[in-house]
């Protein structure tokens, strides 16, 4: 594949490492002209301050995008009208008012044109997300009763001042932060929350957007999601339990300062009591980024499902919209 990549920062190199060999990188874009140039230097490639001409670029087959929020939405939305494949990142938008347009332009094209527009929500492709992904596939859990989740850092200095704390460019703090894998996961593993409960607070950082967010998400058939995010977590700090009725798992760490990745499965004794216990642990490096860009990629190539795409994207950020509106439905 032909690519061009718009951002970069950090996201931009962590996807730009994480390309097979055989694809290429033959643009990249950044608004500050030092930050292009050592991405170009670096990767060979030619770069330019202004994101339509990688748009425009007829060479390439798709685009990343991995800018700040207040620009992810509507580079999105032109890169679809010029018929490129589009991996995004999270969490697509600042809101869904401002996605709505992106899903419906991807709508049009998915009878004809089979444009992939996915959104990088590279917590699905852990090894131990899709290991829990397996397990509740087989139904040896039975069905899901609830999930409860955890995900915090906390911060660094400047903290406060760095672009998410800006309401204007990121539209909301820690709930569009790591709030937005915790709705994915949830939905992926549990389906659509027709019931929305939440509350977005600032406790610590002196800043405009929320540094907590708490969720009681419900489905139509009444199975909840308990989640908690926050850039309050002095310990980094990841955990996600998924309750079936026969069977239990909890997933811990996603490697680095959040400790190692590993996911415990407690499968109930018919007699009950202490449950058969099987452990997996995923040490080394993160290969999430590497496993989505492979599915990104065979969604193109070879036709393959794309594992959360841009819709995905706008019905975990109509949820946030709900939260912060402090609104339920």
């Amino acid at each position: 594949m032909k690519l061009g990549i718009i951002g970069c920062g950090l996201i931009g190199y962590k996807r730009a490492d994480s390309i097979q060999t055989e694809d290429t990188i033959l643009m990249c874009c950044d608004i500050q002209p030092e930050l292009a140039g050592l991405f170009s230097k670096k990767y060979n490639c030619e770069s330019t301050l202004d994101w339509k001409n990688v748009i425009a670029n007829k060479d390439l087959d798709a685009v990343i995008i991995a800018t700040t929020h207040n620009n992810l939405a509507e580079i999105t939305l032109e890169a679809i009208k010029n018929k490129k494949h589009v991996l995004v990142e999270k969490p697509a938008a600042r809101n869904s008012d401002e996605l709505e347009p992106v899903a419906n332009e991807y709508r049009k094209t998915l009878s004809a044109d089979k444009i992939v527009v996915k959104v990088g929500f590279n917590h699905r492709f852990h090894p131990a997300m899709l290991k829990a992904k397996e397990i509740i596939d087989s139904r040896e859990m039975g069905e899901l009763m609830f999930i409860r989740g955890r995900y915090g850092h906390g911060g660094r200095i400047g903290y406060e001042k760095e672009w998410r704390a800006i309401p204007e460019i990121s539209g909301g703090g820690e709930l569009l932060d790591q709030g937005m894998h915790l709705i994915d996961l949830s939905r992926w593993y549990m389906g659509d929350f027709s019931k929305v409960h939440g509350i977005a607070k600032t406790y610590f950082w002196d800043m405009q957007v929320d540094d907590n967010a708490f969720m009681l998400l419900e489905t139509e058939r009444g199975q909840v999601a308990q989640l908690h995010v926050t850039w309050t977590e002095w310990k980094n700090l990841f955990s996600l339990e998924i309750y079936g009725k026969n069977a239990k798992l909890h997933i811990e760490g996603l490697g680095g300062s959040y400790g190692t990745e590993r996911i415990a499965y407690y499968k109930m004794k018919p007699e009950m009591g202490p449950p058969e216990t099987a452990i997996f642990e995923y040490p080394g490096a993160d290969v999430s980024w590497k496993n989505e860009w492979l599915n990104f990629k065979n969604a193109v190539l070879q036709k393959e499902a794309v594992i959360g795409d841009i819709l995905d994207g706008y019905e975990a950020l109509k949820i946030v919209k709900a939260i912060y509106a402090g609104n339920t439905r």
